[in-house]
């Protein structure tokens, strides 16, 4: 006996129910939050970011939205585990989000269609090949970034039971799966649902039987053959099947709870960060810096190097030429100034007298000290 059903085309077909719908709206806006503001992370130094993070006050803001959206998308997460398995063990709804053989099938279909070999693409069940892919896409990219996510914001905990290498690797994968989601996001799942085909279902819950033949043509066949009339469940029976479900659900939630006080609590190294210090010079002396204590040579000396020139350059010259001997110039000791930069009987070829002429210099001599020791190397730069 054939069965008989509506097939009007103002006929509307359930597709989600409102708790799907809120997950995905919940979703949705955890996940575009993350993406706003983890990519400036990733890519702190770019002028869109550094204008970013201004606007909203400073990274530590921003990075403080970012963790509360990444809970939520856990939250959310767990609940979506919790409403699977409770369709799975309760309801007993067939699992059709996992690839099956026919999906292969399908592809090739698929395959053929777009090289011209078949006249129309493959006949999609509930959810087609492209969809299950990506929903276990949205499963791996949501594990990566919980796990990765917790080595980064709990780094010395990470630590103990992991090498130091894991942290740049686990902020390396975090940062490559971000992008990889944003993109598949756009470039993928909103312009293939929402932009050419424009499908509201996740939206309004419902789609219209030109879309069910559009896009599930298979699944539509099921509904009008009467293949997919959901049998009413015995009241025994729901409650055995609840009473399994309800302990496993309990240790869920409670793991689900610990873990999250562990993610937030446990430390805050990597959420905490230094406030900004003053503009100051980096090296203020209280006193200022000791000077050698050499007696300047008295006006009437003789022109030697005991009793003018040794005085004198230890006065002028000592701070940096002295026992320091920088750039290996030591001129505390006769010896040294003779065999560096005084040529006795020459002035002019002396090098000491060089520079001082230059003018400029650290240690510079007065016009009236330059002139006697010039006249002092010209005597042929006694010693005593």
């Amino acid at each position: 006996m054939n069965k008989t059903t509506d097939t009007s085309p103002e006929k509307k077909y359930v597709r989600f129910d409102p708790l799907q719908r809120i997950q995905h709206i919940v979703f949705l806006i955890s996940f575009s939050i993350l993406g706003f503001t983890g990519l400036p992370q990733k890519f702190p130094l770019s002028p869109i970011s550094i204008g970013f993070f201004n606007l909203f006050g400073g990274v530590e803001v921003v990075r403080e939205i970012h963790h509360v959206s990444a809970i939520v998308m856990l939250i959310v997460s767990l609940l979506h585990v919790l409403e699977v398995l409770y369709r799975i063990l309760v309801l007993r709804t067939p699992i059709s989000m996992i690839p099956w053989i026919t999906d292969i099938k399908h592809v090739y279909d698929d395959v053929m269609y777009y090289i011209g070999r078949r006249k129309h693409k493959a006949y999609y069940g509930r959810y087609s090949y492209a969809e299950k892919a990506e929903y276990l896409a949205l499963i791996w990219g949501t594990v990566v970034m919980a796990l990765t996510g917790f080595m980064m914001w709990n780094p010395i905990s990470t630590v103990r039971f992991l090498p130091g290498e894991a942290i740049p690797a686990a902020k390396a994968a975090h940062g490559g799966e971000a992008i990889l989601a944003v993109l598949a996001i756009i470039l993928w799942h909103f312009y293939h649902v929402h932009v050419k085909h424009l499908n509201k279902s996740m939206f309004t819950g419902t789609l219209s039987r030109e879309e069910m033949e559009h896009e599930h043509p298979a699944e539509l066949a099921a509904i009008e053959a009467g293949q997919r009339d959901v049998k009413p469940i015995a009241p025994d029976v729901l409650r055995k099947r609840q009473m399994i479900y309800a302990p496993l659900a309990l240790i869920i939630l409670v793991a689900f709870g610990y873990g999250m006080y562990v993610f937030l609590g446990y430390e805050t190294t990597s959420v905490t960060t230094l406030p900004t210090r003053e503009d100051a010079q980096v090296f203020v002396p209280i006193t200022p810096t000791p000077q050698p204590t050499a007696t300047p040579a008295p006006a009437n000396a003789a022109l030697t190097w005991d009793e003018y020139a040794g005085p004198l350059f230890l006065q002028k010259c000592g701070a940096c030429h002295g026992e320091s001997a920088l750039g290996g110039l030591n001129l505390s000791t006769y010896a040294g100034a003779v065999s560096n930069v005084i040529v006795p009987g020459d002035a002019e070829a002396s090098k000491l007298v060089q520079i001082q002429s230059a003018g400029g210099h650290m240690g510079q001599l007065s016009e009236d000290e330059l002139a006697k020791v010039i006249e002092w190397i010209n005597n042929n730069a006694p010693e005593k």
